[in-house]
């Protein structure tokens, strides 16, 4: 059976990434500075059109691999969200499934083909100037920001932010960035010990955090929190 490719619309299948990392205590977010057009010289999240051949994640990790040079052990990757609002895009109907990747001391980025430069920047300063984003993409940075502030409510996932070892307050440190906020030292870590399977002591103590040596810890094998960190108490 054959059918006429002429009756359906044209339209393309894009990823966008909001990769978030911890940079001198700041949550920022990973930015380009658009080369060409639409939007030529505004910033933007990373991503492209998929390949007629890839699937969607292969496409995610794709430009992962070409914006800041890292792949999949190195970064937590989930799907965030599809965006297909029909005007999104001035060139044609372009349907955009969103990911959020979450990772520790990601390194700066090189800037792909259709980039001027690419950066990190803080969220919180992004999100103030939303109109300087291209596209939707303050949108979807803030529904980024959002899963993320909830994902560390009920899961592990802020370890996601840390090295293989670190400290309690170094984990704290990522709540407070990601959540904007600042928290009691001691209530912080009855929470984060007390939660069952979340971390692992390593036995061993460093003082790179300056005062008292600090026990090290690595991140346990559950993946919910129980009991979970809430942001309001």
């Amino acid at each position: 059976m054959t059918y006429d490719a002429s009756r359906y619309p044209r339209f393309a299948v894009t990823v966008d990434l909001v990769v978030l990392t911890l940079r001198d205590g700041q949550l920022c977010a990973l930015l380009i500075r658009r080369g060409a057009e639409p939007y030529a010289g505004k910033l933007a999240l990373p991503g492209g059109f998929t390949h007629l051949d890839e699937d969607i994640d292969t496409a995610a990790y794709r430009e992962l691999q070409e914006e800041v040079n890292v792949g999949p052990d190195d970064v937590a990757l989930e799907q965030l969200m599809t965006y297909g609002a029909p005007k999104r895009d001035p060139r044609m109907r372009v349907v955009s499934v969103a990911w959020l990747a979450l990772g520790a001391d990601l390194p700066e980025p090189a800037a792909g083909s259709d980039a001027a430069e690419a950066f990190w920047m803080p969220v919180n300063k992004v999100l103030r100037r939303p109109k300087e984003l291209a596209f939707d993409h303050a949108h979807i940075l803030r529904d980024g920001l959002e899963r993320a502030r909830n994902k560390i409510e009920y899961s592990t996932l802020a370890t996601a932010f840390c090295s293989r070892e670190f400290t309690v307050g170094e984990l704290r440190e990522v709540y407070q960035a990601v959540w904007d906020v600042e928290l009691d030292s001691r209530n912080f870590h009855r929470k984060v010990t007390g939660a069952e399977g979340f971390l692992i002591e390593t036995g061993e103590r460093t003082t790179r955090g300056g005062g008292r040596p600090a026990m090290l810890y690595r991140a346990g094998p559950a993946e919910q929190l129980y009991p979970p960190i809430l942001r309001t108490g």
